[in-house]
């Protein structure tokens, strides 16, 4: 397979499943194990379809985030804040920083994956039984979340960082947990992915851009559109399918997947 079809191929992988709750890593990790695309190349070019993904959700949420760059972007009580978004962020990225190598060097496998998507499959269906019959008392608007649920929502970030387990189903779960919709669990899962990502693609950007080769550039251009042009209608579609359904279905998909990936592999 030519380097520009593997670009399209993940990047479509990238911007479909980093934001929902299938895990974005866990599947670029059994694809790539798939199309034997692994190595110095593999690490810059996941690293590049990331930061298209983020262009998508700064597009989608571009009124929130000019907000953030205004005074009262950061008063608490005129609705979704910079503080609310620095404590969402926060605890997830100083443990992320401790516990950053050991993941890299013992998490990064399909076995791993399989774990992390199952686990994060009863995490989701635990998170659905717990709201049921109460969904009315949730708050449904991202902006009448609270600095204290934002602040738990980041801790359940934490899951996260097992590859496999999904920001945005450990973001929107632990979102339903403390009293969250849904749709507004979503918003700001894929708010607080931005800073998050921003920082950790541009740490990992800095610490491998020795092995760009200036003949790379093509592929990892290609890679960046596609994973930005998906991503926006996957997150536009997962708004539209939250309106109507629950996390449910992409648990059962989260199982299947894990089932397979062993077989595939293992068996």
């Amino acid at each position: 397979m030519s380097q520009d079809l593997i670009a399209v191929v993940l990047g479509i992988v990238e911007g479909f499943t980093e934001f929902l709750p299938v895990s974005s890593t866990g599947h670029m990790i059994i694809v790539g194990h798939i199309l034997g695309f692994e190595g110095n190349l593999a690490t810059i070019f996941e690293i590049v379809i990331q930061l298209g993904a983020i262009l998508s959700v700064l597009v989608l949420y571009k009124e929130k985030f000019l907000h953030f760059l205004t005074k009262e972007g950061w008063q608490a009580n005129k609705g979704l804040s910079g503080i609310h978004i620095t404590a969402g962020i926060v605890p997830t990225m100083l443990f992320a920083y401790l516990v950053h190598s050991f993941i890299k060097e013992h998490l990064f496998s399909p076995f791993t994956v399989a774990i992390g998507l199952i686990l994060g499959a009863i995490l989701m269906w635990g998170a659905e039984r717990y709201i049921k019959g109460h969904e009315e008392y949730l708050v449904q608007d991202v902006d009448k979340i609270s600095i204290k649920q934002a602040t738990l929502i980041g801790f359940f970030q934490f899951l996260s960082l097992w590859p496999g387990f999904s920001r945005s189903g450990s973001t929107i779960s632990g979102g339903l947990f403390v009293g969250v919709s849904r749709k507004a669990a979503a918003d700001f899962s894929f708010i607080l992915a931005v800073p998050i990502m921003f920082v950790a693609c541009f740490y990992e950007l800095l610490k491998n851009i020795k092995l760009l080769n200036i003949g790379d550039l093509q592929m990892l251009a290609i890679g960046f559109v596609v994973a930005f042009i998906v991503a926006y209608y996957s997150i536009v579609w997962f708004m539209s399918f939250l309106n109507k359904y629950t996390l449910t279905s992409f648990a059962v998909y989260r199982i299947v997947l894990a089932v397979v990936t062993i077989w595939y592999f293992y068996l």
